[in-house]
C-alpha cells in the first residue's frame, strides 16, 4: 500500500476501535489484529493499483462505522447500560431514510409514504 495514504487511514482506524472498544481489551485486541491483518494482507499494494483506493476507503468506511454505529453494552442488574460516546450517531426510530431518499414513517404495523 502506498504509504502517503495508508498509514493515516490505518491510525484513523485504530483510534476508531480504540473509541468503540474502550474498556473492553479482549475486543480491542481482538480488533488490532484484525486491522493489523488485513492491511498486511493488502500491502502488496502498489500506488499505481487500481484496488488502493478500494481499500483505502474501506478502511475509512469502516473506521466510521466503528465511530458512529457501535454502541457497547454492559449487563447492570437485569438491564443493560449504553456507553455512548460523542461521535455516537443519534436518530429517532420514527423514520427510516430509504435508499432512494424517500423516508417511510413506522407506526407499529404498517409503513406507509410520508
Amino acid at each position: 500500500m502506498s504509504t502517503t495514504t495508508a498509514i493515516p487511514a490505518y491510525r484513523n482506524l485504530l483510534r476508531a476501535a480504540r473509541i468503540a472498544f474502550q474498556g473492553d481489551n479482549r475486543v480491542l485486541t481482538a480488533a488490532r489484529i484484525s486491522i493489523r491483518d488485513g492491511f498486511r494482507a493488502n500491502a502488496s499494494l502498489t500506488p499505481s493499483d487500481p484496488n488502493l483506493p478500494g481499500a483505502i476507503k474501506h478502511a475509512q468506511e469502516v473506521a466510521s462505522i466503528l465511530r458512529q454505529n457501535v454502541v457497547q453494552g454492559k449487563m447492570e442488574g437485569e438491564a443493560y447500560k449504553l456507553r455512548i460516546h460523542k461521535d455516537t450517531e443519534r436518530g429517532d426510530n420514527d423514520t427510516i431514510k430509504m435508499p432512494n431518499g424517500t423516508k417511510v414513517k413506522i407506526d407499529g404495523k404498517t409503513c406507509s409514504d410520508k
